[in-house]
């Protein structure tokens, strides 16, 4: 099940939230991780159990570490099974593609392995285990003993199969109990309806677009339509992530929980550098705090810290999917932050414009490789961008794929992906202060955030284009 579902928002939301308002304190956790449970397995029933599993070993391991004097050969056991439960499912075909590859030449026979199926979330799941274990570990936080606290902590149904990646330390005081007012339930509600709006109509609009030029032959393809192709996918990523991620704030907020941002407008950064601060902020900050500081961050000189980076960045990549092209991804990124590494240390300086310009411009080119199939087609793209492919065989055309609603829905969408909400909303403060002042802003608020609510209902319903792009993830 997924947020933009018409079950998820006609009845399985509807009554969890009564539900769970309607039960004493006591009986709210459990009804919250029943409801977690029903939530996974209505896509993934296969798997149910194998998430469970990753919670009891997790819960168990992380007890018998606080109390052993064995804490590091406890925590590389647990941290290993999580690995490698991530590794045969997400990789196991990448490795065993790969070695047959590799042994082809040498006339070995190749490795039979059936495809292994890719459970949803798992990603996520694995990190927030892992994310446990080393808090445990560094005592920045103490084992839960309440299995159903901690299990709410791993599967809890906003965050589970899309993020944000939550740590223990941040989160661990508002798992035994929590209040919610009508303000933050109020809240709640409109940050779900902004994400949903942003996923339904904006992101898969604009996907259909972007579909159409990726799934094209790239050399069907004019530089105008490779490039609108890119942008539009450039945004259907943003608007589809950071709408997910809306709607998980505000999902939790409605159950009392207070999740971390995720997104901070990072077409709007100036360098590689501002746009990780910026992008899938909680998956940037757990690879620094559990990878990138492990290893030696920046203390242990300019080599060290090169490698370091490549490190992180590649593993970045590699977290995406089970693919050289996500690699390639990782690796753009680190090579751009490398470069940036070194103009700061030259002390150069450029104007904010042409900052935001170039991260805009290295982003879309690394998004290239991300959303490609395979390093082949990448490359082929990317050629079309450059438009090397004759005239005469560029069968996909602008007039093809753009209508006019499309290209102003296109234009709307940069200028909101470039940071015009904050803009709009402090320009209006002061007239929104006079409707709270008449006690009149609900109203108003209720007003405008209905249509969009409507609309993305519309849509669902009539069964419209509407993708879930993390399954890869």
């Amino acid at each position: 099940m997924v947020f933009s579902n018409i079950v998820f928002l006609g009845l399985f939301l509807p009554v969890t939230f009564l539900a769970y308002y309607l039960l004493p304190q006591r009986l709210r956790n459990p009804l919250l991780a029943l409801a977690s449970i029903i939530f996974y397995a209505w896509g993934e029933p296969r798997f149910v159990i194998l998430m469970l599993v990753s919670v009891a070993i997790n819960f168990y391991g992380a007890r018998l570490m606080d109390r052993s004097r064995s804490r590091k050969a406890i925590l590389f056991a647990t941290v290993a099974v999580n690995l490698l439960i991530l590794a045969f499912f997400k990789y196991g075909n990448f490795f065993v593609d790969n070695l047959d590859a590799l042994l082809a030449p040498a006339g070995v026979s190749p490795i039979e392995l059936r495809p292994v199926p890719l459970p949803i979330g798992i990603s996520f799941y694995t990190f927030h285990a892992i994310s446990y274990l080393i808090d445990i570990y560094r005592r920045n936080a103490k084992p839960n003993k309440n299995i159903i606290e901690y299990s709410l902590y791993i599967m809890l149904f906003p965050q589970l199969i899309a993020g944000p990646i939550i740590r223990y330390k941040d989160i661990y005081t508002q798992l035994p109990r929590r209040s919610a007012s009508i303000e933050d339930i109020t809240a709640g509600c409109v940050r779900f309806t902004m994400g949903l709006a942003k996923k339904v109509l904006i992101a898969n609009q604009l996907g259909m677009v972007a579909d159409a030029g990726f799934d094209a032959p790239a050399d069907h393809l004019g530089a105008l339509v490779a490039w609108s192709c890119l942008v539009c996918y450039t945004l259907q990523i943003y608007f589809d992530f950071s709408g997910y991620s809306d709607m998980a704030i505000g999902l939790g907020r409605m159950f009392g929980f207070r999740f971390p941002e995720n997104f901070n407008y990072p077409y709007s950064a100036r360098s590689i550098q501002d746009f990780w601060r910026r992008w899938h902020i909680s998956l940037s900050t757990w690879f620094r705090d559990y990878v990138y500081i492990p290893l030696g961050g920046n203390r242990k000189g300019e080599g060290r810290t090169l490698l370091n980076l490549w490190i992180v960045f590649l593993l970045t990549g590699f977290w995406h999917g089970a693919s050289w092209s996500f690699v390639v991804w990782g690796a753009i990124h680190g090579f751009f932050l490398m470069l940036e590494r070194f103009g700061r240390r030259l002390d150069m300086q450029i104007p904010r414009a042409v900052g935001t310009l170039y991260a805009l411009f290295v982003v879309m080119l690394a998004w290239v490789f991300f959303r490609s199939a395979s390093l082949g087609q990448a490359l082929q793209y990317v050629l079309a961008l450059a438009g090397h492919w004759p005239a005469g065989q560029q069968a996909v055309t602008f007039q093809s794929i753009y209508s006019t609603q499309t290209l102003l829905l296109t234009i709307g969408a940069v200028i909101l992906a470039l940071g015009a909400y904050p803009l709009i909303e402090k320009a209006l403060r002061p007239a929104w202060q006079r409707l709270a002042d008449y006690a009149v802003d609900g109203w108003v608020r209720a007003a405008l955030i209905a249509p969009a609510l409507v609309l993305s209902c519309m849509s669902i319903a009539m069964g419209q284009y509407n993708p879930f792009i993390y399954f890869r993830f």
